[in-house]
């Protein structure tokens, strides 16, 4: 008879490691609160580009940030899982676990990805303690974003080429409370970002 123990097969074999220094301490030397801001909405609504402005103002104010996009985790963390539901959901598990432990370094972290269901948003802000979740809803409207249609997605989309596209053959649940709405369609990039920053500053996030 095999005893061996494999210790990933048994969770009790494996014990979260506490270091001396802690998540409070790393936000203090950095000034700022840590927290994870997950921009949500549909493809091409303008995630990564309000994400993206909103990551160069809080540097130019001095505040330490980290930017996850959907695109860029598929080139490496994430590039084993395709587009299966269930690998859709590993792939929101694993972006939001990476995103709690920049969390504890004392960042910013500006998650930009489409999360379509309110379960997989909901799984993620219950990883981090009350108020460091703050979800960020990109409201475009789906016309709109199949008139920017920048990756061409759309497109192949409605040709059939791309199968449960959300927003065209597939659910994208928006959120009922976010912390942060913004109506993309009738606001400029710098405004959505005041928008951003005002409610960082509101929940001590920054100063």
């Amino acid at each position: 008879m095999n005893t061996t123990t494999k210790p990933h097969d048994d969770n009790n074999n494996i014990v979260w490691h506490s270091y001396s220094v802690t998540k409070d301490q790393r936000g203090q030397q950095k000034q700022q609160q840590p927290c994870v801001l997950w921009f949500t909405g549909l493809s091409g609504a303008g995630k990564s580009t309000v994400a993206g402005a909103l990551e160069h103002r809080l540097l130019a104010l001095g505040y330490h940030t980290y930017l996850l996009d959907g695109d860029n985790v598929r080139h490496g963390l994430c590039k084993d899982l395709g587009f299966s539901a269930q690998d859709r959901r590993e792939n929101i598990r694993r972006i939001g676990e990476v995103a709690v432990l920049m969390a504890d370094s004392g960042l910013i972290v500006l998650s930009a990805f489409i999360s379509p269901h309110r379960e997989e948003r909901q799984s993620v802000r219950d990883l981090l303690p009350q108020g460091e979740f703050i979800e960020v809803f990109v409201d475009t409207p789906l016309a709109e974003c199949e008139k920017r249609d920048p990756k061409g997605l759309y497109k192949k989309a409605r040709a059939g080429e791309i199968k449960q596209f959300t927003g065209i053959d597939a659910e994208y649940q928006s959120p009922l409370q976010p912390e942060i709405h913004l109506a993309a369609d009738s606001h400029n990039i710098h405004e959505l970002v005041d928008q951003c920053i005002n409610a960082l500053r509101s929940r001590s996030i920054i100063a």
